[in-house]
């Protein structure tokens, strides 16, 4: 949803819980580093539900500044408030208060320093303390450096809410243009591809029948285009749906080679097609198809050509094949194995789509993981030196051999539900889990980030493989120190886990300094881990809440 998909972000409405545009405004502005490093997000969320009293910056602003910081709840959020306490309160025309504006945003020292002058002259002969001047210039100046227009987030906002409206009201639609905005960029498309998953769309594989170039709602459902699929060109997709519409449907393998233009019929493309699963729905397994593809198109190519060039088979009677009167038979041959099918899926389309390696297994990711792949690359703000923990199955274990001493480490490649990432494991880590690093293994990775020029590295810090007690009927067992355990709080807790309704026993680990109580909560709130509850426990208890 435009400025609003970040995790941070999304942490933040969830605490703020918006109930009118201005909040949806607001936000965008507060989630910058001037607001936050004064804790005015935060703070903005609490006192907007009733969590932090309200306080004036001075006493003796209490009742100038209601009508300027009223709506944000006592606190400067946008430029324009800036310029406006200027007037008010040192009586600066609106050219004076935007010279301040711009010179608090600039940092121009020298400018600030006479300004400050004018502003405490002005406010003094205004009738305020000395001690009320320093106060609010020293939350006008650190605040200013980076601080949001009002009318840009309200521009933001707006765009916002129209995409929120769409999502809500017609998410397949929507959830299919967000796909074809980001075709071309893989980690982008995963992340969205899982958010389509995780609001319950299921995203289908290309076919030859259904499928536009691009992403497109199909029912309740979303199909992928035929552009998604390597090696497809638009002439083999702008031929496949040209034909379809002027011919009628293609009822078989055979029927779709008949009908389709000469440039369509490229060998390269159709056996993509079918690794893609473009063919599905006609009843055929992946394997058999790709079994008779080349005999296949041989058998229509020569006639296409002649036909191409005016010459057409004396004996083919009107509405016949266009084939050389023999149809190839496709084979009874069982399908690939998942793994394989899957690779081929994955390797035509860039990720997965009809099934996943770890379907079945979100529950147990979403549990042992502090973030997801595709989540943690797409941090506007990754942390230097910070420690997450991933989970997924290992896809490639590379051996290297350290030229500095000669000792052994590995560069791992991780992938969970939304993507994957090469994990270093250096000789410091490997010998410890180097037995484990097995291809095709599920394992839970502790990780260093590391930020370079922009970009992300992982270091490994430690390994486990997934315990037994992840399963779905395992008790479900959470952190959860003394001193949140508040009314609201706990009102909150019983509201999240009665959304999910199941069979695992909920325990609380109540800790306060040097014990811990384990308190099992009443039969009613037993739960079924899902992914959409794992994220909410941690939404309302902090990512570290599972024990």
């Amino acid at each position: 949803i435009f400025q609003l998909d970040g995790a941070g972000m999304r942490v933040l409405l969830k605490q703020m819980k918006p109930t009118e545009f201005e909040d949806i405004s607001a936000v965008s502005a507060l989630y910058r580093p001037g607001p936050m490093g004064m804790n005015s997000h935060t703070n903005y969320a609490l006192r907007k539900n009733g969590l932090q009293k309200i306080e004036a910056i001075h006493p003796e602003l209490a009742e100038p500044l209601q009508e300027i910081l009223g709506t944000t709840y006592g606190l400067i959020v946008y430029q324009e408030q800036v310029m406006q306490i200027a007037r008010t309160c040192a009586g600066f025309t609106m050219g004076e208060a935007d010279t301040l504006r711009k010179a608090m945003g600039k940092k121009k020292l020298d400018v600030l320093e006479k300004q400050r002058e004018a502003f405490s002259k002005g406010m003094v002969d205004n009738g305020y303390s000395k001690e009320c001047v320093d106060t609010l210039w020293g939350v006008l100046v650190p605040f200013a450096q980076y601080a949001f227009n009002r009318s840009h987030s309200a521009c933001y906002g707006l765009i916002s809410y129209w995409t929120a409206y769409l999502k809500a009201n017609y998410p397949v639609e929507y959830m299919a243009a967000v796909l074809t905005s980001k075709k071309d960029n893989k980690d982008k498309l995963a992340l969205y591809l899982a958010e389509a998953h995780r609001v319950g769309i299921q995203v289908l594989v290309p076919d030859v029948n259904e499928s536009l170039a691009n992403f497109s709602a199909s029912g309740e459902q979303i199909r992928v285009g035929l552009s998604a699929v390597r090696n497809v060109g638009t002439n083999v997709v702008d031929g496949i749906i040209k034909a379809r519409e002027e011919k009628g449907a293609f009822t078989s393998f055979q029927d779709f080679l008949d009908k389709v233009s000469l440039p369509v019929c490229n060998k390269r493309a159709i056996e993509c097609l079918v690794k893609a699963g473009a063919f599905d729905s006609m009843g055929y397994t992946r394997r058999a198809l790709l079994s008779r593809v080349e005999e296949a198109v041989d058998s229509v190519v020569s006639l296409k050509k002649n036909e191409a060039i005016g010459q057409f088979d004396l004996f083919g009677g009107a509405g016949a094949d266009l084939g050389n009167g023999v149809d190839v038979v496709i084979p009874d041959l069982p399908e690939w194995d998942k793994k394989v099918k899957l690779d081929h899926e994955r390797d035509m389309l860039g990720l997965y789509v009809s099934d996943h390696p770890l379907s079945g297994m979100e529950h147990v990711l979403d549990r042992a993981a502090d973030t997801t792949i595709v989540r943690l690359m797409n941090d506007e703000e990754p942390v230097d030196g910070s420690t997450v923990s991933l989970a997924g199955l290992i896809t490639s274990v590379q051996p290297r051999v350290s030229k500095k001493n000669g000792k052994l480490w590995a560069t791992v490649t991780l992938e969970d539900l939304s993507g994957s990432t090469d994990i270093n494991f250096f000789p410091q880590t490997y010998p410890t889990v180097s037995t484990m690093l097995v291809q095709d293994t599920v394992a839970i990775i502790t990780c260093r980030v590391q930020v370079r020029d922009g970009s992300i590295q992982l270091s490994a810090q430690g390994m486990q493989l997934p315990s037994n007690d992840l399963m779905p009927d395992s008790p479900l067992d959470l952190r959860l120190p003394e001193r949140m355990c508040t009314g609201q709080l706990m009102g909150s807790l019983a509201d999240v886990l009665r959304s999910y309704p199941g069979q695992a026993p909920v325990r609380l680990h109540i800790e306060k300094p040097g014990t811990t109580t384990v308190v099992q909560v009443d039969r009613q709130f037993y739960v079924s881990p899902t992914a959409g509850m794992i994220s909410d426990l941690k939404v309302l208890l902090g990512r570290h809440c599972f024990v």
